[in-house]
């Protein structure tokens, strides 16, 4: 699923729907409005003041002795320049306490609805761009909230008080300052429009995607210094950086034109007026109030600029946000997998596949084909193959990451989509070859499936799954947090805590992905005598590599471009002398190979 999918226009909904996270703290938004539109007038009432100096300095001729006025007048400017700050500030306060409230809100459900979703939807958006979602999206609604819409109502006020006064004094050199003001708001508006917030999506898909890409160049920097390679080694992600780049430079200098018009009229008012004051004085004696009337549109014109500039950017800015809050419901409009009115319980600890097929979102092929083979009660069953048959993508349907396409699969005699989610969930244990590790205690790692067990309990789960050594070498044993003051653990480490967790499960149904492909050989052992204890009783569906850990499997299921080439024991496979012989060939010569 991509990001821009179900993107829909919700320029007049988006703020409502952000007020529906706001609670009672809305009203702090109205009234940031209100605070902004008056900080707004204030800031015009100085120019005023300012011109009513400048007109009795004038009139007065040099006879300053009787002006008692002016220190009147500056500090009337003085107080409400003041005053305009002042209620602008009680503006941003009203409008950052409830922009914060709802941007945590907003989190608080994207990450909650995430929780409820699939693994597989989190694995296949990517947790990359899935972070970039929840935390940069609803992090845009918080600067339009915080900042774009105080701003706005002040941008709505200003020039509209402006008006007036630009009729007041005089209306022909009024007319002669929005000439240029209007050339430049249609400007604007050609660039803020449809066309561009199509790029604004553009834009952030393309954010989305290099920082997808990213996220797993930095997973693999050790790869990369082991193998002395450089960023250029991670084709995708030098693609993403190279796409974004491209696409950066072209929108900008599509943009270079208008953009230099549209600044080049919002500061021509200064020009057009001393234009006209010299085709009006040029034709003969000049009335003096034409000439004071003339130094307050040249004093206060420029302020037409800064608010158009300003428009501009909370265009822009509600682009954004618009774009935010699509990308957030490419989250919270999906949809969790549905859950059985009726559930139903497993009879036993089987594990069936009848016909099943699947294919992942966006893909043009399925990624397994009428797949159907079973995993007896207590029997241990590996799926080998070429790299990508469909291995994982079978076992992760076990435990329900997805929903098949076609076909059922069962455990205990019930179709995984009939059996609750918990139970489901207590059912079938996973170790992947990936195995993460929050960044809190191992105390509190282990008992992930199982949160009601005691220390006692933890403690005797890590015992069987060999992680006394890494205990012994911790600063706090079980209480020591992974991951601060320079405790890490190693992958083979990381893997029997993993092995741990799904010890102290106790589920009867055992998946495990490729468990020992990146312990090394001490780690190896170690694991292999921790899955004895896991496996103990238990029904197990394997993936592995290394062909010589399934040899001695019940049952080995070869599979093939996502169909089942293969099927039975290994000497019974290999009297075949199919695939499944084949592979076994390649791996003993790899591991008679010596350097």
């Amino acid at each position: 699923m991509q990001a821009s999918e179900g993107v829909r226009p919700r320029k007049r909904k988006s703020f409502s729907e952000l007020m529906g996270y706001a609670g009672r703290h809305k009203y702090l938004t109205y009234a940031s409005w209100v605070l902004s539109a008056a900080s707004a007038l204030c800031a015009l009432v100085p120019f005023v003041y300012l011109w009513l100096i400048i007109r009795d300095v004038v009139e007065a001729e040099g006879e300053f002795a009787g002006m008692t006025s002016l220190a009147f007048y500056g500090w009337m400017a003085l107080l409400f320049a003041a005053l305009s700050m002042l209620v602008y500030f009680a503006a941003l306060m009203c409008s950052h306490l409830s922009a914060f409230r709802i941007a945590s809100n907003l989190r608080r459900t994207a990450l909650k609805k995430v929780t409820e979703l699939p693994s597989g939807f989190t694995s296949h958006m990517g947790s990359g761009k899935i972070r970039r979602i929840v935390n940069e999206s609803s992090g845009a609604t918080e600067t339009y909230l915080a900042h774009q819409l105080p701003d706005m109502a002040g941008a709505i006020v200003t020039p509209l008080g402006m008006i007036v006064l630009l009729f007041v004094f005089d209306w022909r050199l009024g007319l002669l300052s929005l000439l240029p003001t209007l050339l430049a708001f249609i400007v604007m508006a050609r660039m803020t429009g449809k066309r561009m917030a199509e790029s604004m999506r553009q834009y952030q898909d393309a954010l989305d995607s290099m920082n997808n890409e990213a996220v797993e160049y930095v997973r693999g920097i050790p790869v990369v210094k082991t193998f002395g390679q450089t960023v250029y080694s991670f084709k995708r992600f030098k693609g993403q950086i190279d796409s974004y780049s491209r696409w950066t430079i072209a929108y900008t200098k599509e943009l270079r034109a208008p953009m230099i018009a549209f600044t080049t009229l919002i500061n021509a008012v200064f020009a057009v007026l001393i234009a006209a004051a010299l085709a009006i004085t040029g034709r003969g004696p000049t009335d003096p109030t034409f000439l004071l009337n003339l130094l307050f549109y040249i004093i206060f014109t420029p302020i037409l600029a800064v608010t158009l500039n300003r428009v501009m950017y909370m265009s822009e800015n509600t682009m954004i946000v618009t774009d935010a809050l699509d990308r957030i419901h490419t989250v919270l409009d999906a949809q969790p997998l549905p859950q059985p009115a009726a559930p139903k319980h497993p009879a036993d600890a089987s594990v069936r596949f009848e016909n099943v097929s699947f294919r992942y979102p966006g893909a043009s092929e399925d990624a397994l084909q009428d797949v159907s083979f079973c995993v007896g009660a207590g029997q241990t069953v590996a799926l080998v193959g070429p790299s990508g048959g469909g291995k994982t993508t079978a076992a992760s349907l076990v435990s329900r990451f997805w929903d098949v396409s076609g076909g059922r699969v069962c455990v205990g005699g019930a179709d995984v989509r009939d059996i609750a989610k918990e139970e489901l969930s207590a059912f079938v244990g996973c170790v992947f070859q990936d195995s993460v590790l929050l960044k809190t205690s191992i105390l509190d790692n282990v008992p992930l499936g199982r949160p009601d067990a005691t220390r006692v309990q933890v403690a005797a789960a890590l015992h069987e799954a060999q992680c006394d050594d890494i205990l012994a070498k911790l600063p706090r044993g079980m209480d020591t947090v992974i991951g601060s003051k320079g405790v890490f653990l190693s992958g083979g480490e990381q893997q029997r805590i993993a092995i741990a967790r799904v010890i102290l499960k106790d589920a009867p149904v055992i998946v495990l992905d490729e468990a020992t492909a990146f312990a090394d050989p001490e780690n190896e052992y170690l694991v292999q005598r921790a899955f004895e204890k896991l496996v103990a009783g238990k029904t197990v569906l394997m993936i592995a590599h290394r062909l010589t850990t399934v040899a001695g499997a019940d049952k080995i299921i070869v599979l093939k471009d996502g169909c089942v080439a293969e099927a039975g024991r290994h000497e019974e496979l290999l009297a075949l002398g199919g695939v499944y012989a084949a592979m076994w060939g390649e791996y003993m010569k790899s591991v008679s190979w010596k350097v």
